[in-house]
């Protein structure tokens, strides 16, 4: 059993400055519910997002961006070949990937099929939540569409072999966040469940991940320090006005984040 570290603040300013002074070109594909906001996150981190979804031009983007995120959240016949095509230019191109296996599981089936593929491209970091990382390593789980009903902690334990099986780095979120490479676990609590009640907050979170590896080689510290300013963030955001407002505050807050510590 692997010790728990808590993940604190002083790890993690190095890495929000390296982002902001590297400024990173993310090579988003990403959802259509969530593509403006989730360009908003980025921008508002001191990241550079570009939302390049055609085929015909997924190979030239990612071999000139920082990273790439693939979040298959509203995937199509349309999208999986370009998903596909970037996913392996990535891995030939050694450009950290971020793969968001949104709403996989067994009732989506096309979905998690397509997902197992991506996963022979093999993604730097997959970024999911509890009930996405037991339906990827073949568990059962609960979940209601896109959101999880299983808790991070059942999920930790089948994060850290599913890290050991892609050698990857496996970033499970829900009220506490683990962070794992399958060896070293570090833990994140905080945040505010209005952050589950807007929608792209968890999807703009893996894209934040993409953005802090596109900067370092060091994925599972970048990994955690994306995760730890989204749940300070939005702890810190201003939700008194109702939820309309509290996206707005959380931008807020990501973009002076680094004052705040």
């Amino acid at each position: 059993m692997s010790v728990i570290t808590s993940f604190q603040a002083n790890l993690a300013i190095s890495y929000i400055e390296q982002l902001q002074s590297h400024k990173p070109l993310v090579h988003c594909m990403t959802n259509d519910v969530v593509q403006n906001f989730t360009a908003n996150v980025l921008l508002a981190i001191g990241a550079t997002p570009a939302m390049v979804l055609a085929k015909e031009e997924v190979i030239d983007f990612v071999t000139i961006a920082d990273s790439l995120l693939i979040n298959i959240g509203t995937i199509s016949a349309s999208s999986v070949d370009s998903m596909l095509l970037a996913a392996e230019t990535a891995m030939k191109t050694h450009t950290p990937w971020v793969l968001d296996p949104v709403a996989v599981g067994s009732v989506l089936a096309y979905r998690t099929n397509i997902n197992q593929t991506l996963l022979s491209f093999r993604p730097t970091v997959i970024r999911g939540n509890a009930s996405e990382i037991l339906a990827l390593v073949g568990e059962k789980s609960s979940s209601k569409g896109p959101d999880s009903l299983d808790s991070t902690e059942v999920a930790l334990h089948w994060a850290r072999e599913l890290a050991l099986q892609y050698q990857t780095v496996v970033a499970v979120t829900g009220a506490i966040d683990y962070i794992t490479d399958g060896k070293t676990v570090y833990s994140i609590i905080g945040g505010d469940i209005a952050l589950t009640r807007v929608t792209g907050t968890g999807c703009s979170l893996s894209a934040m991940v993409a953005a802090f590896i596109g900067c370092t080689s060091d994925t599972l510290l970048a990994t955690s320090s994306a995760c730890f300013m989204m749940k300070k963030a939005g702890q810190l955001a201003n939700k008194h006005s109702g939820l309309g407002s509290f996206a707005v505050s959380l931008l807020d807050q990501l973009s002076l984040f680094i004052t705040q510590y």
